[in-house]
């Protein structure tokens, strides 16, 4: 029996956590799920009383459908795929083995649910969960940068700090950050990947294709191809930049 009085979270003592982990259970609510991921996962972070809610919220998912599970997943990948977390905690995937298993499965049908159909957003926070669970804590963490159509890197030869935009606007490096404006700023085309991939981007891009993501199929080759900067001209890998500035 988990003693909550003894763990934390975002604001102090977790004893209100079972009772919130019940309200979503039986009648969720956007209300209840923000108050949940406030305390659990405040801007990233994990506490001690997040690792203790992940068979909580693996049960939650596994009652549920897939279509309707989407949000104990992306809470539980979220934590998963923290990097901040309390001193000494030891590693929930480790810790929870089994529950991380479990959760992977939960996420692969969600993934696989044809109710899903074009919500590109849903799918790809679905994907980051699922890496989470697997352990990868750059693109558990950083792959919802497909859903926000924009990277900031720095350059690796001189730091300046780019843009990398991978949308509406096009697919492009550029140094101002209002380049949605319609500014003078220089804009320099990505050069994407191309099929096949190898590792983790083959995949991702494998996998969206399959799945009838098409859209993002095409921003993951831009986000495993190359940018140059639009300072020093320099080219760089757009993948390798984003996992330099997770990892700092």
């Amino acid at each position: 029996m988990t003693d909550w009085s003894q763990l934390h979270h975002a604001y102090g003592t977790a004893e209100d956590i079972p009772g919130l982990l019940d309200t979503v259970r039986w009648l969720p609510t956007d209300a209840t799920w923000t108050a949940l991921w406030s305390r659990l996962c405040h801007q990233g972070t994990a506490y001690s009383a997040s690792h203790a809610a992940l068979p909580a919220l693996r049960d939650i998912a596994r009652q549920w459908s897939p279509a309707d599970r989407q949000m104990p997943l992306l809470l539980a990948g979220a934590i998963a795929a923290s990097t901040d977390q309390p001193y000494g905690e030891p590693d929930p995937h480790v810790a929870y083995a089994s529950e991380m298993s479990d959760l992977k499965q939960l996420t692969e049908e969600a993934l696989q649910d044809p109710t899903l159909g074009d919500d590109s957003n849903t799918y790809v926070y679905l994907l980051a969960a699922l890496l989470g669970f697997e352990g990868d804590e750059v693109w558990g963490a950083q792959l919802d940068g497909l859903n926000d159509d924009e990277y900031e890197v720095p350059c690796p030869a001189c730091s300046s700090e780019n843009f990398i935009a991978l949308g509406e606007s096009g697919f492009f490096s550029t140094l101002d950050s209002l380049y949605m404006n319609e500014t003078a700023a220089r804009k320099l085309p990505l050069q994407p990947a191309t099929p096949p991939l190898e590792g983790l981007a083959h995949r991702l891009h494998s996998r969206a294709l399959a799945d009838g993501q098409a859209e993002v199929a095409q921003k993951l080759t831009y986000v495993f191809g190359e940018a140059q900067c639009a300072d020093c001209y320099a080219v760089f890998g757009v993948a390798e930049a984003i996992a330099t500035r997770w990892n700092a």
